[in-house]
């Protein structure tokens, strides 16, 4: 994925303990993020029907409650996803899911915080996502396999054990899944 760059925006890539490789980039601004992953697709047909059908499924199985709207970027996926609260009780997160179907590729963006519900308060970070350029390469893979990502020249790893005073400001009042160390950019 090539990403812009956004004023004020925090960049964190979600990397796979087990092999290394960066599976996401979460892009926070204020009190919104958005997450980003790229799929490798059919060449002739769009999966992102069949795939928001899944999704919705999921978060349906977990107790949560996923609607089908029509949004900017077309068939959106409206989650309540069960979460546990900072004073650990169960509630829900409100998540946004928009996929934009490319040649051999998908784009999945899940909007979280305020851009998961607010349409004003999405309007940078979907303007970020119509800027993504994904690139998806010549090697021949399976339809809905990760693509993964690579880390931008100068990005700097952060564990999430260092000192506070070491970590930039992170997203975890958003609840965005946690995948383990991430690297972060900050422009």
């Amino acid at each position: 994925l090539q990403l812009p760059l956004v004023e004020g925006a925090e960049i964190q890539l979600q990397v796979d303990e087990a092999n290394g490789v960066v599976t996401a980039a979460m892009v926070v601004l204020a009190d919104s993020a958005v997450q980003l992953q790229a799929f490798a697709a059919p060449r002739t047909e769009g999966i992102w029907g069949e795939v928001s059908e899944e999704i919705a499924s999921g978060i349906s199985q977990q107790g949560g409650t996923a609607d089908l709207a029509d949004g900017p970027f077309g068939r959106e996926l409206l989650g309540r996803v069960p979460a546990q609260q900072p004073d650990g009780k169960v509630g829900f997160q409100p998540m946004r899911f928009v996929g934009v179907d490319g040649p051999r590729w998908l784009l999945r963006a899940v909007f979280h915080g305020r851009a998961a519900i607010e349409p004003e308060a999405a309007k940078a970070l979907e303007g970020l996502v119509r800027r993504v350029v994904v690139v998806r390469g010549a090697e021949p893979m399976g339809p809905r396999e990760l693509l993964a990502l690579q880390l931008p020249e100068g990005a700097t790893r952060v564990e999430p054990d260092a000192p506070a005073e070491a970590q930039p400001r992170s997203a975890d009042d958003l609840n965005p899944f946690e995948r383990g160390p991430e690297i972060t950019e900050i422009h």
